[in-house]
């Protein structure tokens, strides 16, 4: 690891994680292409990665604030749409915070390498163009008027994301717009279903960095961290524009990208090519 390397992996990050292309998937194939294996074997590469979505998970408290804001203070008013969004947001992260206590690693053993997240970021391309012609009928509710079961059905196909390749954010917010959301709604759900989740992964993977005694590698998750969560809040702020003027077919381009992508990553991986 060094201070260039660093840099690639927050810019990375800080993009992939809200723009719905994988940050996971990503993180997989960068090392292969780079060449840099002997960086994505070590034992603190996870813990670092955490770090960059830390980095990313603050980025978005500090973007949705007033939400967050909000939020607790509908934990002290019964009643209130905010306290309904609260519910829909709790039983939403439930599945995540389940299944990737219990089969995250699994999912990463499974599927570890370039070629298997390029074939999965081909799917994800399609799973956003689908989406985009599912929303032709489009949706209106918000947040607070969908049911808890659909919530949990968000939540549940959250679960994807463990699977190198599949976007946590684009899967989120295709099952946002099945269950009736418009595109800003889906999004926004997305973005605030994302914090819980990270903070969660960090409240875990965090403490291996710090037992390590590695003072170079704590400094270059928290320098990653902050670098990454820059450009996640410009990002976030970015993408709330953008599927705020954009009424159709606003996920076309980031499906067209992992098609792209996807196959170039796949065929490099059989043919064991490096860039």
């Amino acid at each position: 690891m060094n201070w260039t390397i660093l840099i690639i992996y927050a810019l990375v990050q800080g993009i992939t994680e809200l723009f719905p292309v994988s940050s996971v998937g990503h993180a997989v194939i960068l090392p292969y292409l780079a060449g840099w294996t002997n960086i994505s074997g070590n034992a603190q590469f996870l813990p670092f990665v955490v770090m960059l979505h830390l980095g990313t998970a603050f980025a978005l408290i500090i973007y949705f604030w007033r939400d967050w804001l909000d939020l607790i203070i509908a934990l002290f008013t019964p009643g209130s749409k905010e306290r309904k969004l609260l519910g829909r947001l709790i039983a939403a992260t439930i599945p995540a915070a389940v299944i990737g206590g219990l089969l995250e690693h699994k999912f990463r053993e499974l599927f570890p390498s370039a070629l298997s997240a390029g074939i999965f970021l081909i799917v994800n391309g399609f799973v956003l163009y689908l989406a985009d012609r599912m929303q032709r009928s489009r949706g209106d509710k918000r947040i607070g008027q969908i049911s808890y079961g659909q919530s949990f059905f968000v939540g549940l196909v959250q679960s994807l994301a463990l699977i190198p390749g599949f976007s946590r954010s684009g899967v989120t917010m295709t099952a946002g717009l099945g269950v009736g959301l418009s595109y800003e709604e889906s999004a926004r759900f997305s973005f605030l279903l994302a914090t819980p989740v990270i903070l969660g992964a960090g409240i875990l993977e965090v403490p291996k960095m710090l037992k390590s005694h590695s003072t170079q590698m704590i400094h270059y998750g928290v320098v990653g961290g902050l670098l990454a969560g820059v450009v996640a809040f410009l990002s976030t702020a970015f993408l709330m524009r953008y599927f705020q003027d954009h009424e159709v077919r606003a996920l076309r381009p980031f499906a067209l990208y992992c098609v792209i992508a996807g196959a170039i990553v796949a065929v490099l991986a059989a043919l064991n090519i490096h860039l």
